[in-house]
């Protein structure tokens, strides 16, 4: 996200979720929407069978998705910078890009002309696999509809080059014309329920709520004279340079809240390494995880269905949750054990509710600045909002970008850390699956969804599985370069030659006991999409 920042300002999506059934085009990439947001997957379906929009999918796996699009570009993984060059190449030699939108309200272009050049589709066919003939027609696809949505997930941004990747992508909506309008525009999917809401309250090293930079004096004071307190000018650490912290003993302690490292943190074996180094490790949940086995305190905090507050979507709308039943036994909201363990530490946190926190957020955070409970109580309201009379923003960017006038940048393609060699021949990529949430610290407590989805599985094609001499759900060992875990085989086409795919889901199958640690320089995000492994029988 921290590459869409620069241009668009937050990392959320410009436009909302309705608006996708009426774009004219939509391409999906790095989005397995239809298992990963299955609401917003059900209205680009809707858009292709009622409105009669077209779908361009472009992603190294036959998803769900591609049964509804007009044309599926299946790229190598990691290639994604020299798949999107290569329509803006298109685009540009054959005047398929909107000219006037590209003067009027961009700067860079020429750079951005001057480096696409050399991506013809003959040169990113050989990069990526994607035959030149496709190419061309999805950059005529996207430079002839009137509006174009583009919708992206962590297949984009878990890669070293995941900010170069969401650079391309605003690259490309811009040099459509598509940006600011209602139906188009880059639209990022989140991952989790409020991640969106978190980043908006400046759960991120680097900022304050509503983006206002640390580094800026500016809004530093400002914070200093709100909270009453002396706030440091130095951005923090990203997840991955708190964990190398504590492996090299410079970061001592640590409170993780909402958070499961010991499944979703890439290199488990480095991850469990750093966090036993630790003197002093704090877990706040609303289930014993595996990282709360490894604490020294443990918190119980309240689900959602236990406490008053709000949600921020991936469409930037905040909403109402209310407090349906007492949380169990001592467990209390995350506000009350935060703001309780910060008075016995000396500084003051005297709330007495989470709507007096709300009224806290409206005053410091300005694309809050009109949400209230009382606005809240029958719709959400989708920020910016400002003010108390205004009715949220649809759509971002109508008149011109936050920074005046949009920026392209001017990106060449990287390939990914770690590629198949004769070691490790297969590229390992991960995922989710329909029926498990994240970590499964709910979902595989849940009778139906493990039911449905009761054990890890490996994606592998049916002409790798025949060649290894593996069949269908045979136990196999998938080995990479940091460890080894074993599950069942799905021999299935939705997997290319020479790749797998494993989701992350199950602790007796840990897939990132396997994934590379190497991080996006900027955004600081591991590349979990792309690793070498050995797929063996076991």
């Amino acid at each position: 996200m921290a590459g869409l920042a620069a241009s668009f300002g937050s990392g959320a999506m410009t436009n909302s979720i309705d608006e996708i059934e009426f774009s004219d085009l939509i391409l999906a990439t790095g989005t397995n929407t239809t298992e990963n947001h299955p609401i917003v997957g059900m209205k680009v379906k809707r858009a292709v069978r009622q409105h009669g929009a077209k779908l361009l999918v472009i992603d190294p796996r036959e998803i769900d998705l591609v049964k509804y699009a007009d044309l599926w570009l299946r790229q190598k993984p990691g290639t994604d910078v020299a798949v999107f060059n290569g329509i803006m190449n298109v685009m540009i030699t054959e005047n398929l890009y909107d000219k006037k939108y590209v003067e009027s309200r961009t700067e860079g272009f020429e750079a951005l002309k001057k480096t696409v050049a050399k991506y013809t589709p003959e040169y990113v066919e050989r990069i990526s696999g994607v035959p030149a003939e496709d190419l061309r027609t999805a950059a005529r696809m996207y430079g002839q509809a009137a509006r174009a949505s583009i919708l992206y997930a962590m297949g984009i941004t878990q890669h070293i080059t995941g900010t170069d990747n969401v650079k391309s992508i605003a690259n490309l909506s811009m040099l459509g014309g598509n940006v600011g309008i209602e139906g188009g525009g880059v639209n990022p999917l989140r991952g989790q329920n409020n991640v969106q809401g978190a980043c908006d309250m400046g759960a991120l090293p680097n900022v304050y709520p509503a983006y206002q930079q640390v580094a800026s004096d500016e809004a530093r004071v400002r914070f200093e004279k709100a909270w009453g307190a002396k706030l440091s000018a130095r951005p923090g650490l990203t997840i991955m340079e708190i964990m190398e912290g504590a492996h090299k003993g410079s970061i001592k302690a640590l409170y993780v809240m909402g958070e499961n490292p010991m499944i979703s943190d890439p290199d488990l074996s480095h991850v469990e390494a750093s966090l036993k180094k630790l003197d002093f490790l704090v877990v706040q949940d609303i289930f014993l995880t595996e990282t709360a086995r490894l604490a020294d305190v443990v918190l119980p905090s309240a689900c959602s269905v236990e406490k008053d507050g709000t949600f921020t979507n991936t469409e930037r709308r905040v909403q109402r949750i209310r407090k349906a039943l007492p949380p169990p036994g001592e467990a209390k909201s995350d506000w009350e054990i935060i703001a309780a363990i910060s008075n016995s530490m000396g500084y003051a946190m005297s709330y007495s509710s989470a709507q007096e926190i709300m009224e806290e957020i409206a005053q410091v955070t300005p694309s809050y600045g009109g949400i209230t409970y009382k606005r809240l109580e029958k719709n959400g309201l989708q920020w910016p909002c400002p003010t108390p009379d205004h009715k949220g923003t649809k759509f971002l960017h109508k008149d011109r970008f936050s920074r005046g006038l949009g920026l392209f940048h001017a990106i060449d393609y990287i390939p990914s850390a770690e590629l198949p060699d004769a070691e490790y021949p297969f590229l390992l990529s991960t995922g989710r699956v329909l029926y498990h949430y994240h970590t499964g610290t709910m979902t595989r407590l849940s009778q139906g969804a493990m039911q449905r989805y009761p054990e890890s599985l490996v994606e592998i094609n049916p002409q790798d599985g025949e060649k290894m001499g593996i069949t269908d759900g045979q136990l196999v060992k998938i080995t990479s370069r940091r460890g080894e875990v074993q599950a069942k085989a799905k021999l299935t086409e939705r997997s290319a030659v020479g790749s797998i795919f494993m989701n992350f889901h199950f602790h007796e199958a840990a897939v990132n006991l396997l994934t590379n640690p190497a991080l996006d320089p900027i955004g600081k995000i591991p590349e979990y999409k792309v690793c070498a492994v050995r797929v063996e029988a076991a």
